[in-house]
């Protein structure tokens, strides 16, 4: 009865601290990105860069407004490529690949793209956006301990964010995408070279993909952004 009994404490008690875990997790990470007040003052950032592919450097411009929309502008070889997306449709633009026009991006590639209109970060109020955040655990990414943490979103999609014991700052995300042929393909970003822009904002200038890496020369934040880029 007693063994039974004490069982079951501890049970809960696990329960608890693992519950507990996850939260502390993202509380410290939100205070390593400048807090809650800093954050929740980010409303839009132009990021200016340039991807590297197999030897080849193409200049890229993100441009992200707070839950509204994304657009991501690409000169490859003479062509000037992009996709959008807002709350309602996304197109894609690809001259280099062949298209003569732009296509509109079926319901799930859409999806995949809205995660990117999150400009403050997916963990930050993530209880508000509908996001569920589990501590899976603690393992390797690159050498560096970080907490594995397992994000259900309100759409049902789910990824792992990988944060850095020792920094608190995200050091890779996985999960799963539709790609150009509706296919669903694993895809991976690692971050580094974490620094602050002008205005004080904490961003990973070195975005590590399974396609090249993308190296930003300048974050711009808070600027006007016509949100009609989103649109067709």
């Amino acid at each position: 009865m007693f063994k039974k009994l004490l069982f079951v404490c501890l049970a809960l008690a696990s329960v608890n601290v693992f519950a507990q875990t996850a939260d502390d997790i993202v509380a410290k990470h939100i205070e390593a990105m400048g807090g809650a007040a800093k954050l929740a003052s980010l409303n839009s950032a132009k990021m200016t860069g340039s991807l590297s592919v197999q030897g080849t450097d193409v200049a890229m411009t993100i441009t992200r407004a707070q839950s509204k929309g994304v657009r991501m502008d690409m000169e490859i070889m003479g062509t000037s490529n992009y996709q959008l997306a807002n709350n309602e449709k996304g197109f894609a633009f690809m001259p280099i690949m062949g298209m003569s026009e732009p296509k509109e991006m079926e319901a799930d590639q859409l999806n995949s793209m809205k995660g990117q209109f999150d400009v403050q970060g997916p963990l930050f109020n993530y209880k508000e956006k509908g996001t569920k955040v589990e501590y899976i655990g603690t393992e390797k990414v690159d050498g560096a301990d970080a907490y594995n943490l397992k994000l259900t979103y309100a759409s049902g999609n789910v990824s792992n964010y990988f944060v850095d014991t020792k920094t608190n700052r995200i050091l890779k995300n996985t999960g799963k995408a539709k790609g150009p042929d509706g296919s669903e393909v694993d895809v991976e970003t690692s971050y580094s070279d974490y620094k602050q822009n002008a205005d004080g904002y904490w961003f990973a200038y070195t975005n590590t993909t399974m396609q090249g890496t993308i190296v930003f020369d300048k974050i711009e934040t808070n600027v006007k952004i016509d949100e009609s880029i989103f649109k067709n």
